[in-house]
């Protein structure tokens, strides 16, 4: 067949299709999550474990975990296409995949603009461009929106916690330090030269973070811990220890922007030092958007 797409993946790697692909599998959740918001969802075969979201994902069979891929299972789908996730995905499996003749495209998402070429590109390779196109925008839209609401306010210094034992923390380079930006806030530690990094408490201390922010369940309450011991630090004195639904924020796929503007809300109110009370209506104003 005449090769009909050629698109250059975020790992620098060409990838060639005779035609748009009807076969996906994809390797992690976020990937997943981006196919259906893509347009794509009906043309998934298979997905990475951990794939919730949206509901319809859970239907899909589970081919792979963070280390592994059942490459059997992988040869029997006959798959056009397989995501992997540069950043995420080991190098072997990447390797291996390629080995075996099936068509990989790496995604690698660092901020909103890279979200949405993400989602265009996804939609090229799927053979729906006009739906990619449109959830792109939105996106695109959204996140001017949050960016305007934000821009010009006191910066407050953000430690974004990954987790405590060890602590550690992530950089600049990183999608969730993209958001710390636009929300007006500054990550203490975006000079780390790698993504994510154990810190130690001593530096982290010193940086006197005025916002711990953690990623997880976001019905269960965000806890000081060990910041407690710090009453020096602004965050353990104002008891601004903010918590996000981990998988909005996380995940750098299409819920991004609401992670975010949750982020945001925890952010400025750091910044006012506001009250309880302030923070429900915060919430309720999040909700109901």
């Amino acid at each position: 067949d005449p090769i009909e797409l050629r698109l250059v993946d975020d790992g620098g790697h060409e990838v060639a299709l005779a035609h748009p692909a009807q076969r996906i599998v994809a390797l992690a959740p976020h990937l997943t999550e981006l196919v259906y918001a893509a347009g794509a969802g009906g043309q998934l075969v298979a997905v990475g474990r951990y794939s919730d979201y949206p509901p319809e994902a859970l239907s899909k069979p589970v081919i792979s975990d963070a280390f592994t891929v059942n490459y059997e299972a992988l040869a029997k789908l006959k798959a056009d296409l397989v995501l992997v996730w540069g950043s995420g995905t080991p190098e072997r499996i990447k390797s291996k995949l390629r080995s075996l003749g099936v068509p990989v495209y790496e995604i690698e998402v660092r901020n909103v603009a890279g979200l949405a070429d993400t989602l265009r590109r996804i939609g090229r390779l799927a053979g729906t461009e006009g739906v990619a196109q449109a959830r792109a925008q939105a996106i695109t839209n959204d996140w001017a929106a949050l960016r305007a609401t934000y821009a010009g306010r006191r910066p407050v210094r953000v430690f974004f916690q990954l987790w405590d034992a060890p602590l550690m923390t992530l950089n600049g380079q990183h999608v969730i330090s993209s958001a710390i930006t636009a929300c007006g806030g500054s990550n203490v530690f975006s000079e780390l030269p790698t993504l994510t990094a154990t810190v130690s408490w001593e530096t982290a201390v010193q940086r006197n973070p005025e916002l711990v922010m953690t990623a997880g369940s976001a019905s269960e309450p965000a806890r000081p811990g060990r910041w407690a011991e710090f009453k020096q630090v602004s965050a353990t004195r104002h008891a601004e220890f903010g918590r996000i639904e981990g998988d909005l924020i996380s995940r750098s796929g299409p819920r991004f922007v609401d992670g975010a503007r949750e982020l945001c809300v925890a952010i400025d109110r750091a910044r006012q030092g506001a009250p309880q009370a302030a923070i429900s209506a915060a919430k309720a104003a999040v909700a109901a958007h």
